[in-house]
């Protein structure tokens, strides 16, 4: 049979799966609306995973997640990522907002190229931390830190509508995502930054088994969230992502695939300690750093879209 690699590579690659009743799937539904709202004409075959075939059984298992990916984090002449290459195959792009990368040109243009792809568009804002690219925990008292964060969403979201798009959502970087899904005390100060923005917008939140008490607590604040799975980062016991610092932090191409697999067949992930641990995920995020990650976005997309 092969690797699940060596799988994906051979599978057939099916652009548009409709649901087994030949309706849309609820992801796909939900994504078509989004770029209604934001204007966006997108390209009617584009591929919104609704599943990965079970082989034997004779059905498929309907999966409604979408693939998120952070783009946008170049800055001046140092390049970050291969955005071009990544968006024709993602549903939702996390931008970055310029305080962990993303100069205004650089937003610019990912923006124009979310559009042509007919890709959702979030905010992806961090710490004010160029120099160590977000990934630094800061000390910012709670005014602080909802200014800072009302100032990068305010930042994409001006420059989207001058694009002809609607920021939809919000999702944190780096060290203050971290910091939001560990203290009570940051998650409350950006779910009031985002509540209070002038329009509604919804909050990405890691998925986790607190996932239900976090949906309470955004509720207090009119707010709508997103939970999100990680195809390519490895799972402590507790629901949290084990630290980039230890060994096997980050999955290699082969156990990535066979985390997105196991989570599409079980709606779950096996931890570092063996355990399953079940995520309610509306959305998967990927990372194409290099083309590695790029072929390992298209592998994703095949393996979830392989016919019944």
């Amino acid at each position: 049979m092969g690797s699940i690699a060596q799988q994906a590579e051979s599978a057939h690659y099916a652009d548009f799966a409709p649901a087994a009743n030949g309706s849309l799937s609820r992801a796909r539904w939900r994504s078509e609306q989004s770029a209604a709202t934001a204007g966006i004409i997108g390209n009617p075959h584009r591929a919104i995973f609704t599943g990965l075939s079970t082989k034997g059984q004779g059905h498929r298992v309907t999966l409604h997640m979408l693939l998120n990916c952070d783009l946008g984090e170049s800055y001046g002449s140092w390049t970050m990522g291969l955005d071009e290459q990544v968006m024709p195959h993602i549903d939702q792009a996390n931008i970055a907002c310029g305080f962990h990368g993303g100069d205004p040109l650089t937003m610019q243009r990912t923006l124009a190229l979310a559009k042509t792809h007919g890709v959702e568009v979030g905010a992806h804002p961090a710490y004010p931390d160029l120099v160590g690219f977000g990934r630094r925990s800061m000390k910012l008292s709670h005014d602080e830190l909802v200014a800072t964060l009302l100032y990068q969403v305010a930042a994409i979201d001006g420059m989207a509508a001058s694009a002809g798009l609607a920021l939809a959502y919000v999702k944190p970087h780096g060290a203050l995502y971290n910091d939001m899904m560990a203290q009570d005390a940051v998650r409350a100060s950006v779910m009031t930054a985002v509540a209070s923005y002038h329009k509604p917008l919804r909050l990405v939140l890691q998925a986790t088994p607190e996932a239900d008490a976090h949906r309470q607590e955004a509720a207090k604040y009119q707010l709508e969230v997103t939970f999100e799975a990680f195809a390519d980062r490895r799972y402590a016991d507790d629901g949290k992502l084990t630290p980039r610092s230890q060994p096997g932090a980050v999955l290699d191409r082969e156990a990535m695939l066979q985390q997105v697999v196991h989570l599409a067949r079980t709606g779950t992930v096996v931890t570092a300690g063996g355990n399953e641990l079940t995520l309610q995920a509306d959305t998967l995020c990927v990372h194409g750093d290099n083309p590695e990650g790029v072929a390992a976005i298209q592998a994703i997309r095949t393996l979830l879209a392989e016919p019944a």
